[in-house]
């Protein structure tokens, strides 16, 4: 994954949510993931049932994006408060969508 680049962890969490399991991993790197041009290496996910629902990721070669069930779509990255805002508003937003 970042066998060149130092890495150092920001956020790590794996827990229980609504239902399913909720996984987040931020890196602060020391150089950008590319075509990425920021310093932070990201997997977010969140998973029920064995299916991702939600995911934003920052794969070398893809970029910033991210996964609604099933369908992948570009992601602007601004910072990571951002990022963990947008992750859980999506969160909320796939329960919505399962509860109607």
């Amino acid at each position: 994954m970042m066998s060149c680049m130092k890495a150092t962890p920001v956020q790590r969490i794996k827990r229980t949510h609504a239902g399913g399991i909720v996984e987040i991993a931020v890196w602060h790197t020391s150089a950008p993931v590319p075509p990425c041009a920021h310093h932070y290496k990201y997997r977010l996910v969140y998973v029920v049932g064995g299916m991702r629902v939600v995911g934003f990721d920052n794969e070398r070669g893809k970029g910033d994006h991210r996964h609604d069930r099933g369908v992948e779509s570009g992601y602007h990255f601004i910072d990571v408060s951002t990022l963990l805002a947008d992750f859980w508003r999506a969160v909320a937003e796939q329960g919505d969508r399962h509860e109607t």
